[in-house]
């Protein structure tokens, strides 16, 4: 089967998107599915470039099983448009930065996340960075439902 390329971006690729590559990288070896699949993630900003996951993200994904600590933060770059199948955004400011990006005929590829996570009301995984460590356990806690509802997608999109 085809791999299909997944990409989550955030701002800064050191706190929601990583912690999200990581979750759904995880759920997919569980279900026996990494073969058929390429995560990635990035950040549209390019502050912390070649930087690993915030250590509070590292934390809280370590608690929760999640290894995150081998990841580097890189920027979206206008071919992962092309290379990816889906571009995950956290937020609507990423989602609009990636539309732009992709450009009108690659922009049906763009989804906010939390589209996926079935929690009526909720469009956007907040931005931890600035507040205390529990937001960072509440990111996982989105990110895993949204990782579920997302592969749930995907399956029935094949």
């Amino acid at each position: 089967m085809p791999e299909t390329g997944i990409l989550f971006v955030c701002l800064g690729n050191i706190c929601r998107s990583p912690t999200a590559e990581g979750v759904f990288r995880q759920r997919l070896v569980t279900r026996g599915l990494e073969s058929r699949f390429r995560v990635d993630s990035a950040g549209t900003g390019d502050w912390h470039v070649g930087s690993p996951p915030d250590r509070r993200a590292q934390l809280a994904a370590a608690s929760r099983g999640f290894d995150i600590s081998g990841q580097r933060a890189r920027q979206v770059r206008p071919d992962d448009a092309d290379g990816f199948d889906y571009l995950i955004a956290m937020d609507r400011g990423n989602h609009r930065d990636l539309v732009h990006l992709a450009g009108t005929e690659r922009a049906h590829k763009v989804r906010l996340f939390m589209e996926f996570a079935g929690i009526d009301g909720l469009e956007e995984v907040p931005d931890p960075y600035y507040g205390g460590d529990d937001g960072f356990d509440r990111v996982i806690d989105l990110v895993e439902a949204a990782s579920d509802g997302l592969i749930e997608h995907l399956l029935r999109a094949r």
